[in-house]
């Protein structure tokens, strides 16, 4: 899509995709990284980025954009508002850590748009649903502060991400994440 709403065509597409794509990898080895050197890495010139991205800000908004697109894509795909809480939960889980390993630098710029913002918003309110219907069911005790256990759910996915040991399988990560948060340690 255009900033005016209008479809681009396929190779417009791929192209943007591509420039995407290749800001992601430059970005997360060298945040200073120049439109230039995105450019390269895209194998486009450098005059397409500067055609589809009117500055560097423009293009990390547009990155951001497009993996919370991704995220609340997953998220919703989980069926937060019908699936069982723990079934919602680890499906949710699973589909962000896929995404979030391959979005990092993407996933770790402010809201800079409405967009990104109303994204974010859905992502944290499908969240909070699906703990408040796994307080409903008992899987959370009642009493606990649910903002408190959705902050530290989300800890757990970022560590696991960016932590030492990788995300690795997305399925045994999720696993292991929500077993952490309803289990604990010890």
């Amino acid at each position: 899509m255009t900033a005016t709403g209008r479809r681009l065509r396929a190779d417009a597409e791929r192209s943007v995709q591509a420039i995407l794509e290749a800001a992601e990898r430059v970005l997360k080895d060298d945040p200073a990284a120049t439109l230039e050197q995105i450019a390269e890495a895209a194998g486009v010139a450098r005059t397409t980025v500067h055609r589809r991205f009117a500055s560097r800000d423009a293009l990390v908004a547009a990155l951001a954009e497009s993996a919370w697109r991704q995220i609340a894509g997953a998220v919703e795909g989980a069926r937060p508002a019908t699936a069982p809480p723990l079934v919602a939960l680890h499906q949710a889980t699973a589909n962000i850590l896929a995404i979030k390993s391959g979005w990092t630098f993407a996933l770790g710029q402010p809201a800079a748009t409405e967009e990104i913002a109303r994204l974010q918003d859905a992502v944290f309110t499908a969240c909070d649903q699906v703990f408040r219907r796994a307080q409903q069911t008992g899987v959370i005790r009642e009493g606990v502060d649910l903002a408190w256990a959705r902050q530290v759910y989300l800890a757990l996915i970022d560590e696991t991400v960016h932590g030492p040991a990788g995300g690795g399988d997305p399925d045994a990560a999720a696993t292991r994440i929500l077993d952490t948060l309803f289990h604990g340690v010890g």
